[in-house]
């Protein structure tokens, strides 16, 4: 299944008591490149994370964002700093004897002075968080794949149209070029007619001559290469891999083909023919880019 190297996925449910959102996107990369943002605390996450993901995607930028909530209770401690609290009565204290300010220090008053109280996160099971996040990890790629695989048909759509295209190029191509040969033996058999004048002609001359051009012309070889080429495209669609450095490599062997045909024809319309194929090559290198 063809895949395009953009997507998005996303997962926002309850697992387990966690509320977990995963949201992954992707952009286009040579190689696989990933990067996320987890909620403080879940760092222990990441590599995790990067290893799951790889396993189903083998290129692009990858973005993955990982929001937890724990909705369990008992998750959090309430911390007292005895000592910073004691500080605290006894600095008021002295303020109030030294400067005959009376008041009674209270709990509620000491306990809004910073640190006193702090809240702290019971140890979780990090076995069951990663349980509980690579399920929601696993749904979100899962649409994100779907959304690669849908946009990847749509874009290989597209290749397949151009290179229908280019075989029809080829075929006028083959058409032509058994017609240069012809016109050439025409304009040598015409100029030598006119030098020689009333003098015989050698027929044999002339065909060897006519048959070192044909040779000199010929792309046969060129656009059965060609042909090779684009049944390999499609192929292509056929297959479960991972196959855009693939196709890039095949466009170069394309683009290859075409300029040998342009060198070697010498041919006005079979230029403008060249020129066509190597258009549509273009804008399909340009298309695979983004197919992973």
């Amino acid at each position: 299944m063809l895949k395009s190297m953009t997507g998005f996925g996303r997962f926002d449910g309850i697992i387990e008591g966690y509320h977990i959102i995963v949201e992954i996107k992707s952009v286009n990369h040579k190689y696989f490149e990933f990067s996320s943002r987890i909620t403080r605390g879940y760092g222990f996450l990441e590599e995790k994370l990067m290893s799951f993901a790889q396993k189903r995607i083998s290129r692009g930028k990858i973005d993955m964002y990982v929001s937890i909530d724990n909705y369990e209770e008992g998750d959090v401690q309430v911390v007292v700093n005895h000592s910073l609290a004691a500080g605290y009565i006894a600095a008021l204290r002295e303020i109030g004897e030294k400067h005959g300010i009376s008041g009674n220090v209270t709990f509620e008053s000491v306990s809004r002075y910073p640190d006193v109280l702090s809240i702290h996160k019971a140890p979780e099971d990090e076995e069951k968080i990663w349980n509980v996040v690579s399920a929601a990890a696993e749904k979100a790629i899962e649409s994100f794949i779907n959304m690669r695989a849908v946009e990847g048909q749509r874009l290989f759509g597209d290749v397949m149209s151009r290179l229908d295209k280019i075989l029809s190029i080829v075929e006028k191509v083959e058409e032509r070029s058994p017609l240069t040969v012809i016109e050439y033996r025409t304009k040598l058999e015409n100029k030598l007619k006119e030098v020689l004048q009333d003098r015989s002609i050698d027929d044999t001359r002339i065909l060897t001559e006519a048959a070192i051009f044909a040779d000199k012309v010929a792309v046969d070889e060129e656009t059965v290469r060609l042909r090779s080429h684009i049944n390999q495209f499609r192929k292509f669609a056929e297959s479960s891999e991972a196959i855009g450095r693939k196709m890039d490599f095949l466009v170069q062997e394309m683009n290859r083909e075409a300029n040998t045909i342009g060198s070697k024809a010498g041919d006005s319309e079979i230029a403008y023919m060249v020129v066509d194929i190597k258009a549509e090559i273009e804008k399909i290198r340009e298309q695979i880019q983004n197919i992973e």
